[in-house]
């Protein structure tokens, strides 16, 4: 008669202790590549939470530069479609670039509003 074969799991369970044994039942599943990113990014610099009070001077200063950049475009815009329709395209070519640096500019001033409202404790 031949010796009966143990089973891989027979096999592992006495070969190894129970802390290095695989049971796939009690595992945790492998982190992907994003998820230890993440931990990796937290770990370096970790997040701060805002205060209500924070959150709502953020919002505010949002709106605040959204209307601003609204009122530009509105007022630029009416000029770029004058000077178009009076066939001086180097001029409306001139006045959607300094749109583009106008928007640049809120845009730059609103993220420096907030990120020193963020550095506040």
């Amino acid at each position: 008669m031949r010796p009966r074969r143990l089973s891989t799991y027979a096999c592992i369970s006495r070969c190894f202790p129970p802390e290095l044994r695989f049971n796939p039942c009690k595992s945790r599943r492998m982190k992907s590549a994003y998820e230890l990113a993440m931990e990796r990014l937290e770990k370096a610099s970790p997040t701060r939470q805002l205060t209500d009070a924070q959150k709502a001077a953020i919002a505010e200063i949002e709106a605040t530069f959204r209307a601003k950049i609204a009122e530009q475009e509105l007022f630029l815009k009416e000029q770029i479609g004058k000077a178009a329709s009076e066939g001086k395209y180097e001029e409306a070519e001139q006045l959607e670039q300094q749109l583009a640096r106008e928007i640049r500019r809120f845009q730059e001033e609103c993220e420096a509003k907030k990120e020193k409202l963020r550095a506040q404790k």
